[in-house]
């Protein structure tokens, strides 16, 4: 039981994580109809510049560096790329996006090296028992930062008017722009949006229990993927759902590895994925996704 409560919390933490990156994909898509695959090599952007500027400028200092260099290059391929191709098919923006992915991840992996860079965060690496239940304390308190941003985004996208005006594009962007909403600013906040949830997510994703910053960060973007389409990619809720989901499933798969032996080694790394199809075959549209009537 122990066991079982332990796996238990860090694959919440872990899913909180995973819920701001999805957070990224689903308000970009909501923002812009584009699924957009440069999180992760915007994710390693932000580890990368907070790992470098570190033992330059000092730890928060990095931190805010990061978050805005991140937000600012999210920023940059929104207004000189997909603003461009606004009206393109949903096909032809996602691959233009794999293709500034490949790009921004190759300098990034050519910059980083074989190195694993270090991030000096204030709280080391130490962990923390709760009733019998051991977590470090970047876990820890990576899900008390992803919660009160979850909470402040949710407010805003209810409440203010950039919230309003994403939920009307989303809803029918034709009305919306008869009724005066600037789609072009509602899609470039959005991004910036993202940028800046990325590189909060890729500050704790490079802490404790990981060993720093390498070009295996970027994979977590990927497992983070899931989680946005096992909620729903234009469902906001879904995203947290799903990120908490895949979190869970990751960390369990990976804890019980030797039960599940038959499954083949690794199989916490493919589990999210497992989930995903399983999910999707049963509800295609996600678990809180829209879905589409066609008219005959």
């Amino acid at each position: 039981m122990t066991q079982f409560l332990s796996l238990l919390l860090n694959g919440i933490s872990l899913g909180a994580i995973y819920a701001l990156i999805a957070l990224g994909f689903v308000i970009i898509f909501k923002a812009s109809e584009v699924v957009s695959f440069t999180h992760g090599s915007l994710l390693l952007l932000g580890a990368y510049t907070i790992a470098r500027l570190s033992d330059t400028i000092g730890f928060l200092p990095a931190v805010l560096v990061g978050v805005l260099v991140t937000a600012v290059a999210a920023l940059l391929v929104e207004r000189f790329i997909i603003n461009r191709l606004r009206g393109a098919p949903v096909i032809s923006l996602a691959i233009v996006t794999i293709g500034v992915d490949i790009i921004l991840l190759t300098e990034l992996i050519r910059q980083i090296g074989p190195d694993i860079l270090n991030v000096p965060h204030p709280w080391g690496g130490d962990s923390v028992r709760i009733g019998g239940v051991g977590i470090s304390e970047n876990r820890l308190i990576a899900m008390g930062v992803a919660a009160v941003l979850i909470i402040a985004f949710f407010v805003a996208f209810k409440y203010s008017s950039w919230g309003v005006a994403m939920r009307a594009s989303a809803e029918d962007g034709e009305a919306a722009a008869l009724m005066g909403i600037r789609q072009g600013r509602v899609s470039a906040l959005a991004w910036v949006v993202a940028g800046l949830l990325a590189a909060v997510a890729a500050l704790f994703l490079v802490g404790a229990p990981t060993p720093g910053v390498s070009a295996a960060a970027y994979t977590v973007a990927l497992r983070a993927f899931p989680a946005a389409i096992l909620g729903g990619l234009d469902s906001t809720g879904g995203a947290l759902v799903g990120g908490l989901l895949i979190g869970i499933t990751e960390a369990m798969a990976a804890g019980y590895q030797e039960q599940l032996s038959f499954l083949g080694r690794g199989f916490g790394e493919v589990a999210p994925y497992v989930v995903m199809i399983i999910v999707l075959l049963v509800r295609p549209s996600g678990l809180f996704g829209t879905k589409e009537l066609t008219r005959v």
